[in-house]
């Protein structure tokens, strides 16, 4: 307790904002504005924060204001402070009224179509006024909102030959298998087939992802893996909704999570087609942040997703 009396008579919370401030802005004269104070004040609130550290905290570049690394120290754990806190109201919210709450959850676009959309759909039908905000990007940018703490949870599929994804810094629980599936508009001819050899393929018209992304890597690899040329695809879009058009008009083929097609979201203009893939077999997990305290809403959110998938094939 000592310790933390030392701590606060030195250290003002608002000090350690007004430096995010000036690091988010670039200066100070932007971070007064943003904090709606003068230069001077915010020049005296770094000073006194520099003081009770006994170190410099920000430096001048060519490009403005720049932490020095004691700097980015204390915006690091400013970060973990000012999130624990807001988690704190969210906390009190929750407990005040179980039937509403915000939780801000992170995944890639086909995760949000898939099991995140299922647990969404089950949790508002039976509490209205929840609210949630779902942040979709790449599985690297995905990983990076959760270290930053932009968003409390993120649900990915991890798949055996992308363990190079930093994540030591996360608690992973796997829920169940999946797998990336090869997939047409049901007016496409290949839906007919039983079986399909995957060099059958190659020449067809295909959508993918950018070849730098998670999925645009894979879908190149799958091909040379089994000896052949990845396809030349007809168009590369990050937009899953532009490649579920171009799937419908029955001309395109693409590859996608085979959660896409969990309930609610059935793909009802979709199909997988039954083609193998190597290494195409993955699970799909909830990411947190090692000593992070859930919100009962996201502790809420894993609950019921354990309860949707619990039917599927258990991640090993």
């Amino acid at each position: 307790m000592d310790e933390i009396e030392r701590i606060e008579r030195r250290v003002k919370l608002h000090d350690v904002r007004v430096l995010m401030s000036v690091v988010q802005a670039g200066s100070m004269n932007k971070a007064a504005e943003r904090l709606g104070t003068s230069q001077p004040a915010v020049s005296r609130a770094i000073s006194d924060l520099e003081h009770a550290f006994g170190v410099r905290l920000l430096d001048r570049s060519p490009i403005g204001i720049e932490p020095t690394q004691c700097g980015r120290a204390i915006i690091q754990r400013g970060l973990a402070v000012f999130d624990e806190l807001r988690q704190g109201f969210k906390d009190v919210e929750f407990l005040t009224d179980p039937t509403a709450g915000e939780l801000r959850i992170g995944c890639t676009e086909h995760a949000a179509a898939g099991p995140v959309l299922a647990v969404v759909d089950r949790l508002t039908r039976r509490h209205p006024r929840m609210a949630f905000e779902v942040v979709t990007a790449g599985a690297l940018a995905v990983c990076r909102d959760l270290t930053e703490r932009r968003v409390e949870i993120a649900i990915m599929g991890i798949y055996p030959d992308e363990e190079d994804r930093e994540i030591e810094n996360f608690a992973i629980e796997n829920l169940y298998d999946n797998e990336r599936v090869v997939v047409a508009g049901k007016q496409n001819p290949w839906t007919r087939r039983r079986r399909i050899e995957l060099a059958e393929l190659v020449n067809e018209p295909w959508t993918l992802p950018p070849p730098e992304t998670t999925l645009g890597e894979f879908a190149a690899r799958v091909f040379r893996a089994s000896g052949l040329r990845p396809p030349r695809a007809t168009v590369v879009t990050l937009s899953r909704a532009l490649r579920d058009k171009l799937l419908a008009t029955g001309r395109y083929l693409t590859i996608l999570p085979n959660y896409t097609f969990m309930p609610p979201a059935k793909g009802a203009s979709l199909k997988p087609l039954p083609v193998t893939l190597p290494n195409a077999r993955g699970t799909v997990a909830v990411l947190t942040l090692k000593n992070r305290t859930l919100t009962p809403l996201a502790e809420l959110f894993i609950k019921t997703y354990r309860a949707i998938t619990m039917p599927l094939p258990k991640a090993r």
